[in-house]
């Protein structure tokens, strides 16, 4: 937990860290450049570098907002001169706006291009050009008004050989063309004003002190020079550091003042520290004394531990004598810049200039070049190259592979950031069709390196294109690829797109033409290595059709393509074939090529041991099921006969007298008995075993349930009474009423009951109440009934009712009884049996009754 807690404070200390520094940053360049007219078309986002004189101009990542094109915004703070004079500071503002006026006015590769011109607010001065890393300065470590912490691309930031080599290269190209076709001199070159693009090219900077030329067209140019002032402040005037003892000591400048100021930056980049053979500190006392006794013969191995050849080369540049250095041309013909890497970079530079030919022969040994540079060289420096010839289609197979090796070097971030914008167009293309067959070369290092959405947007149409090629060695490139990216391939697109031209493949022999051997069996490998991941009924459907439509014509390796697919259907635990497909539709096709004469012996061994193992799992599985239907019979027939008993014990109790033993005819079934012939020898299936478990809770419940033991109940006998007497009695208490019916229809009240009684004298139905008690003689006594429901498991057995007349006991209600039995719930929907039986008592009391009634009524009459 510990940990944890550590981790998370770190992980959120740094968050906070990155946003405050961000909007530290964001509310400095809202203070910097409000109403600057450079912000409304450039969007300004982290302050990275600094360059220019005492490095006072802020560099700013950017874009222009109209076409979200990457640039450089180039920023100076007015307020930095608040501790300067008035004259000072109009000084130094003079001196920047006319370096960057001068800057806007040149076009050339070794020169910083502008993309704003200057523009001034009450608070800055701002201008724009293309995108920068930083100035040269910072690169060798100065860091003065830098953000902290620095800038992840100038964290551990070092200057790899041919780096250096093609910088100072292109710096010379500069110089030269600057003295030669523009007659300038630059009179300040050093690291603050020499700016590293994003590309890594050197391109000149700092115009500021720059001296034109005086003299007339066609006539020996000739410069102004302006001494250095020392009430002037240093920002205003050149770096002493940088300076030909010429311009200090003699007070003139011409193009050997620039070689000498190039001599020094050689010095300051090759020395072991990347100090300066004398700093002044902007002493021009101390820079002068040092210019005097300074020889460049002291420079030794020591001091400049570079090649020979650069070294001498060095030496002649430092000259005090202006006359023996070398000129800018002469420099970029030195032994020094005739390094492999050099001439590789120098030539992307200058392609553009040749025909598609001598590009073509270049491109081709271009991978071997790029072995031999650095791996930011390449992608940084090689690759932008690169990129502007994707836009000629005919170029794009010369090109892919040298974009491919940087692939190849680098990491996943590097790619997803620097290459894939650039290529994703090219994933589209199929024409000309070495463009796809380069890339379909290197499917595997693209499916490593795109993202999920991309491998579904560009690369998986690129694959269904090559499926549809008439290049076999495309196609076969394509099929080698589309195992690997099979997950990540939607179920409708292999559905509908990829299984559609496989099967196009496979099946191209039924025309007139066919494809090759080596293509369909191919195809068929890349099927049987895709198979795991489709759907079950996918291939059921899609699949095995068409593997028997497949013409073979005997051939040994289609057919045992073919086999392995259906191997591997047989044994997939989760494409397992039924017993009813492996019977209807494999075997059938198997079994004719066991004849099949093509086959060598270990191929047909395989095939007969398939087949076999075929055979094998139907028979198996059949007798399975046949053992589970016949299990099933018997519990049926078991069943059948449980019932059978059952209902010849309703038939005992309905013929029995003897309420007593009415139970002991139900004979208890044998449910574990039952279960038990249910169990089979081999694996049941899903279904039996529900059954089972069901059956086996059903038992435990039954037994767990108490016995119902049906309660006889004896009614118990009343005293006897004179029925004549109560009878007369009642009939002559009757006579002393008024008569109020007819004669019809003679109707009284006991006195002992409230009840009227009614006799019909057609002695249909005779009723006698006395003291509430009611005699009903030829009454029909109610229906037993007996309701038996299997559905729920249950049998309502004997729901027995029935009614007694007696003389001297009246209503008695004997035996309603009720017992519940629980069986088997597998047989189910059996009829219902019902037992009806209508019983009239005829005792002796009941004749006596009768034989009374009758008296009463001839006496009434």
């Amino acid at each position: 937990m510990d940990v944890l807690a550590k981790l998370r404070n770190t992980v959120s200390n740094t968050i906070s860290n990155t946003v405050q520094n961000t909007a530290y940053g964001l509310s400095q360049l809202s203070n910097v450049l409000p109403g600057n007219p450079v912000t409304r078309e450039f969007e300004v986002t982290a302050h990275i570098a600094n360059a220019g004189p005492s490095l006072l101009w802020k560099i700013y990542n950017g874009y222009k907002k109209s076409t979200k094109q990457e640039a450089a915004i180039f920023v100076f703070e007015k307020r930095i001169l608040d501790k300067f004079s008035r004259n000072d500071k109009e000084l130094i503002l003079e001196t920047l706006k006319r370096g960057v006026a001068q800057l806007t006015k040149l076009r050339h590769p070794q020169v910083l291009t502008v993309q704003h011109p200057l523009e001034e607010s009450r608070d800055s001065l701002a201008f724009a050009t293309e995108p920068v890393l930083a100035s040269l300065a910072n690169v060798l470590g100065n860091h003065n008004n830098l953000p902290q912490p620095l800038p992840i691309a100038l964290k551990d930031y070092k200057l790899h050989d041919v780096e250096i080599k093609y910088g100072l290269l292109q710096l010379g190209e500069g110089l030269a063309f600057l003295h030669g076709d523009v007659k300038l001199l630059h009179r300040n070159l050093c690291p603050e004003s020499i700016v590293v693009n994003s590309h890594g090219a050197w391109k000149i900077f700092g115009f500021d002190f720059c001296a034109l030329n005086q003299s007339a067209e066609g006539k020996q140019p000739q410069w102004s020079y302006i001494e250095y002032d020392i009430s002037a402040p240093s920002i205003a005037q050149p770096n002493l550091d940088y300076q030909a003892p010429e311009c200090i000591l003699a007070s003139s400048a011409d193009t050997s003042s620039d070689i000498f100021s190039l001599g020094m930056v050689i010095y300051i980049l090759y020395s072991p520290k990347n100090v300066l053979i004398h700093e002044s500190n902007n002493d021009l006392l101390k820079c002068k004394q040092f210019l005097e006794n300074f020889r460049s013969s002291t420079i030794t191995d020591k001091f400049l531990p570079t090649s020979e050849s650069l070294r001498d080369t060095v030496k002649l540049m430092l000259h005090h004598n202006p006359e023996l250095r070398p000129d800018a041309h002469q420099f970029v013909k030195i032994d020094y810049f005739t390094d492999i890497g050099v001439k590789t970079l120098n030539y992307l530079d200058k392609i553009f200039q040749w025909d598609n030919l001598q590009k073509s022969q270049f491109y081709k040994g271009l991978p071997q070049l790029l072995k031999q540079l650095p791996h930011r060289v390449v992608l940084h420096r090689v690759l932008p190259a690169l990129y502007k010839e994707l836009f000629n289609p005919p170029m794009i197979p010369f090109v892919l592979p040298s974009i491919i090796y940087a692939m190849e070097t680098s990491s996943v971030e590097e790619f997803r950031e620097y290459i894939l914008p650039n290529i994703k167009s090219v994933l589209t293309l199929d024409d000309p069709p070495q463009i796809s067959l380069v890339l379909m070369q290197h499917a595997d290092l693209l499916l490593k390196l795109c993202t999920t959405e991309v491998i579904k947007t560009d690369i998986v149409p690129m694959l269904l294109r090559a499926l549809e090629s008439e290049w076999e060695q495309l196609q076969e490139l394509c099929l080698s690829a589309l195992p690997n990216i099979v997950t990540m391939i939607e179920g409708p697109v292999i559905k509908n797109a990829i299984l559609p031209r496989m099967k196009k493949i496979c099946l191209y022999g039924k025309g007139n033409s066919s494809k090759s051997l080596g293509i369909r069996v191919n195809c068929l490998l890349c099927l049987a290595k895709m198979l795991p991941h489709f759907d079950r009924w996918l291939v059921l459907d899609q699949v095995l059709p068409f593997l028997q439509e497949i013409p073979h014509s005997g051939e040994p390796a289609i057919l045992m393509a073919i086999i392995g697919i259906y191997r591997m259907l047989l044994n997939h635990s989760k494409l397992g074939t039924s017993k009813e497909i492996l019977a209807t539709k494999i075997l059938p096709f198997l079994l004719p090529l066991c004849i099949e004469q093509n086959f060598s012996l270990p191929q047909y061994e395989i095939l007969s041991n398939l087949v076999t193992e075929m055979i094998n799992r139907v028979t198996s599985e059949h007798k399975d099921a046949l053992k589970q239907l016949d299990a099933m019979r018997r519990e049926t027939q078991q069943l059948d006969q449980e019932l059978s008993q059952t209902s010849t014990m309703y038939k005992n109790i309905s013929s029995s007298n003897d309420d007593g033993n009415i139970f002991s005819t139900v004979p208890t079934s044998n449910i574990s008995a039952t279960l038990k012939s249910l169990q089979i020898e081999n694996e049941l299936t899903m279904e039996d075993k529900f059954r089972l478990v069901q059956q086996q809770g059903m038992h435990q419940r039954l037994q767990s349930q108490t016995l119902l033991v049906p309660t006889i109940v004896q009614p118990t006998k009343p005293p006897v009474k004179d029925l004549t007497d109560t009878l007369l009695k009642s009939n002559l208490d009757q006579l002393n009423l008024s008569m109020s019916c007819s004669k019809s229809d003679y109707s009284w009240k006991s006195p002992n009951s409230n009840q009227y009684q009614h006799f019909n004298l057609q002695g249909m139905n005779r009723q006698l109440n006395q003291k509430g008690n009611t005699y009903v003689p030829n009454s029909v006594i109610p229906r037993n009934s007996i309701n038996y429901s299997m559905n729920q498991g249950n049998i309502m057995a004997n729901k027995l009712e029935f009614n007694s007349n007696s003389m001297n006991q009246g209503n008695v209600i004997a035996n309603k009884l009720e017992f519940n039995s629980n069986l088997n719930s597998n047989v189910n929907n059996f009829p219902i049996n019902q037992l009806e039986f209508n019983s009239n008592l005829n005792s002796d009391s009941n004749q006596k009754i009768e034989k009374v009634s009758y008296d009463v009524m001839d006496l009434l009459s």
